[in-house]
């Protein structure tokens, strides 16, 4: 298993207890201790469950996120990501701004994004993705 970035759709599935998703977070966790993800991703879950006023949801999201490591967007990542968006948008393909910061902080920090949206990331170039909902 290679070091890996958490995308925030697999994150989801995780904390609604995809049993796949729970499985291959358990796997990673026993090798690597904890799990990564983005300050992109931080922001869309906080955001959605600020919104749905989840508040016993948003409680375990933040204990879930004191164990575990949220990779801060750095100016190389966002140098990357501008790349990537510029490169993307001339071809008409641009996947939006928070997918490509992910990738961007994802390559930046040398990891594997994991991700159930493959037909967006799969149109970076450097950028190593593998889906856990499989």
């Amino acid at each position: 298993m290679k070091l890996a970035l958490i995308d925030t759709d697999i994150l989801s599935q995780f904390l609604r207890g995809n049993p796949t998703v729970f499985q291959k977070f358990d796997t990673y966790i026993n090798q690597f201790g904890q799990i990564n993800i983005s300050i992109i991703t931080y922001y869309e879950i906080l955001n959605g469950l600020l919104y749905k006023d989840a508040k016993k949801q948003r409680n375990s999201f933040l204990e879930f996120i004191e164990l575990n490591n949220v990779i801060p967007l750095s100016v190389s990542s966002a140098k990357i990501a501008s790349e990537i968006y510029a490169k993307l948008r001339k071809t008409g393909k641009e996947i939006g701004h928070t997918d490509t910061l992910i990738a961007g902080i994802a390559i930046a920090n040398n990891m594997q994004l994991i991700t159930n949206n493959t037909s967006h990331f799969s149109r970076i170039k450097n950028l190593k993705i593998d889906n856990w909902m499989k």
